[in-house]
């Protein structure tokens, strides 16, 4: 995108906050960059220079905007649909992995050597790993010294940095101003958070229909683990340092989210797990020109478009609690995961709610009994054989998986079947290709629009949604009545 100059420089002329992340604007007069929607008046074209990231701008000399805030735009929706290395690197970057296992640790994850990984990303986003991540570094330090009270110190560790003069260096060159200078920027009279609380705002790109997301993610929700309580869906979080509960409540302008945690060096981290699991960062405009397209889906997406597909925190979880739905209805599931919960679960404080546990690990479920599981017995062997697979490592799930590879993995277990791997596909990976033709409430949706009901001839005809069919499977699904379609009362 940022390439293609012409359009940039209309989208920065109009002000078009649907651009914000996919590429930034180095202003060579001032030496700031902004986002498109920025609300000063737009520089001459020739003064200006198009990045396709944050870091990539940083790196070029150019300081972030005070105005519109750049380092806050929702994120590149490139790393959402595609499954190249690069997208995988993007995804496993915001997750922590540079700041955790360095750039050798993420071109292990990779399968590629650190010389591959660092040429592929400076070709596409300007900036190296390195480079990537001490954005996202500078980033987070802005929040916590915005948002909190928190000595600089305490900042700078949690913010990932190693050391205080890296930290102050960082903060001055990407934002013009001290760590303090920021702090003091902040309006007089708005409470500083406490060391393990958080409130902020997650951005994302317009439309957004909260109904089906936040049914959903409420409707499913594992007892323990996950609540609906005073308008916010809440849930507790398994982080590389100690765990967190997130609350997040649908705003017209942005989710509201709360975080408590037991370490601020996750803070990062637990705000990528929240976006990915809302889809924060998805296209929605190009999702609904796409599928309204198509007439039997045109007068879902012009009723409630920017529909999101509910991911999940916790990808390895999400896998067992879709074996545990299979052919059961959604309180059996529920029943079936609340009880592995209490009995394997690690305990969590939750003094605002209701929250007991984290969900088990495949390592904590190894040892289960088979034999204490009330279901059949050929779906005690798919559950086990799964936990076993996912312990091991021989099918992974995790932020920069190879979906294809992963998909192979998970075809090779007895009684995963093509249903729950694209559940698993579309919930827990990611993909937004991934398609349930077999879905019995696809199926009745399908009949309902005089679209073919069969699952060969609906997949035919479901080419046209590509690359898209999980957003399609989101308005098929709203045709229906059920708890997971609604927003649940406050």
């Amino acid at each position: 995108m940022h390439e293609d100059v012409e359009r940039c420089v209309r989208a920065v002329r109009s002000k078009d906050a649907r651009f914000d992340g996919w590429f930034f604007t180095g202003v060579v007069t001032t030496g700031i960059y902004c986002r498109p929607s920025c609300p000063v008046v737009p520089p001459k074209p020739e003064n200006m220079r198009f990045y396709p990231s944050a870091a990539a701008a940083q790196q070029a000399g150019f300081r972030a905007c005070k105005r519109c805030r750049p380092d806050t735009s929702p994120g590149s929706p490139e790393w959402n649909h595609r499954a190249d290395v690069v997208a995988r690197a993007m995804r496993l970057i915001a997750d922590g992995v540079v700041d955790r296992e360095g750039v050798p640790g993420l071109a292990s994850r990779l399968g590629y050597s650190t010389r591959q990984i660092e040429r592929q990303l400076r070709a596409e986003l300007g900036a190296g790993p390195l480079a990537l991540a001490r954005a996202q570094r500078a980033q987070t330090a802005r929040l916590l010294i915005e948002t909190t009270a928190l000595p600089m110190g305490d900042v700078a560790f949690a913010a990932g940095f190693a050391s205080i003069r890296a930290f102050n260096d960082t903060v001055r060159e990407v934002f013009a101003l001290t760590p303090t200078q920021l702090r003091d920027r902040v309006a007089r009279g708005h409470p500083a958070a406490t060391s393990g609380s958080l409130s902020l705002r997650l951005p994302f790109r317009e439309p957004l229909c909260p109904d089906n997301l936040f049914g959903h993610l409420a409707a499913t929700a594992v007892p323990g683990v996950e609540e609906w309580r005073d308008g916010a869906f809440r849930r507790a979080l398994r982080l590389p340092n100690g765990h967190g509960i997130a609350a997040l409540s649908p705003r017209p302008d942005h989710v509201a989210c709360t975080l408590t945690l037991t370490d601020l060096r996750d803070l990062t981290i637990a705000i990528s797990r929240c976006r990915w699991m809302l889809d924060l960062d998805a296209d929605p405009v190009a999702v609904d020109d796409l599928l309204r397209a198509d007439p039997a889906l045109a007068p879902l997406v012009g009723k409630a478009p920017g529909r999101r597909v509910p991911k999940t925190a916790d990808a390895e979880e999400f896998a067992v609690r879709a074996v545990l739905g299979q052919q059961v209805s959604t309180a059996a599931a529920r029943t079936h995961a609340a009880r592995l919960v209490t009995a394997h679960g690690d305990p969590v404080d939750d003094p605002a709610g209701g929250l007991t546990h984290l969900f088990p690990t495949p390592e904590a479920l190894a040892g289960l009994d088979p034999d204490a599981l009330a279901m059949p017995r050929t779906r005690r062997t798919t559950l086990t054989t799964l936990i076993g697979a996912l312990a091991s490592g021989a099918v992974d799930l995790g932020v920069g998986a190879d979906w294809d590879r992963a998909r192979a993995g998970l075809a090779a277990l007895p009684g995963v079947g093509p249903w729950t791997i694209e559940t698993i596909a579309m919930r827990a990976l990611g993909d937004p290709d991934a398609f349930l033709p077999t879905d019995l409430g696809v199926k009745v949706a399908a009949r309902a629009l005089d679209l073919p009901a069969t699952p060969a001839a609906l997949t035919r005809r479901a080419a046209a949604w590509r690359p898209w069919r999980a957003y399609a499977v989101q308005y098929l699904w709203a045709t229906g009545d059920h708890a997971i379609n609604h927003l649940p009362a406050a």
